[in-house]
């Protein structure tokens, strides 16, 4: 199988091609732009199968596609997890966000391998999934949970909960009055639930509200430690992976 991999992060990058290789896939050629990309593809026969970061140093990936006609099949590795899942879902693209996780990774390209078996086109629209970036499908979030208080169940509003978190199993939510409920659901569940705009997943195990950030400090291997107003129980760390995306997202 031919393999490449755009990502404009190299160590990202690396990273995904080591996950490859414990898969026994070897992705030897990384490239990291669009302009790097399009000049690629125009002097090498394409893969069957591209690993692709949405956001590139120099723009959109999905102007290679808009420039050349490329009919390999793409695993996305993205943070837009806000609204462009519904994008890939709508278009049957698989997809992972960062940080990738080995088990998500191998479940993916168990998917490429039955589909290519049983001789199914993977068919892409990039024009329509870049309308939805760009102009996201207008949908209603989760404005309140309900949490379970002995025999009673507690009404929490969006607005009072600074994080979402994972710890021995179960997930968590943190309010600003500095309680701590568990939740019938899991960080995974919660992405289509979050108002993107509001909520950031910075690692696999937590969620931040944007508004409860108090402070951030530089943390080791180039990640970002958060200060929220209240919540203590952990430290809350921006993965490395998702740091230059967190960055993005505190400027919208």
């Amino acid at each position: 199988m031919n393999i490449i991999i755009i990502e404009d992060e190299k160590p990202s990058a690396r990273r995904l091609q080591r996950m490859l290789q414990n898969l026994g896939l070897n992705a030897e050629t990384m490239l990291h732009s669009v302009k790097e990309s399009i000049d690629w593809f125009q002097n090498h026969t394409h893969p069957d199968l591209i690993f692709l970061d949405i956001q590139l140093s120099d723009g959109l990936s999905f102007e290679i596609f808009e420039t050349l006609e490329i009919k390999s099949a793409v695993i996305f590795t993205t943070a837009y997890d806000e609204y462009a899942l519904q994008a890939f879902k709508l278009n049957s693209i698989d997809y992972l966000l960062k940080p990738i996780d080995d088990e998500d990774l191998a479940t993916s390209v168990n998917k490429y391998k039955e589909r290519t078996h049983h001789n199914q086109a993977v068919t892409l629209d990039f024009n329509d999934i870049k309308k939805l970036l760009v102009n996201p499908i207008d949908r209603e979030y989760k404005k309140r949970f309900s949490v379970k208080v002995g025999q009673h169940l507690k009404l929490i509003n969006i607005d009072d909960i600074e994080c979402f978190y994972s710890e021995n199993k179960g997930t968590y939510l943190h309010t600003t009055e500095g309680r701590n409920y568990l939740l019938d659901t899991t960080l995974e569940h919660l992405e289509n639930e979050l108002e993107p705009q509001t909520f950031f997943r910075i690692n696999r195990k937590f969620f931040v509200n944007i508004n409860a950030i108090k402070d951030m400090v530089s943390y080791t291997n180039s990640r970002l430690q958060i200060k929220l107003n209240s919540f203590n129980v952990q430290e809350v760390i921006v993965a490395r992976e998702r740091v230059k995306d967190f960055k993005l997202w505190l400027e919208q």
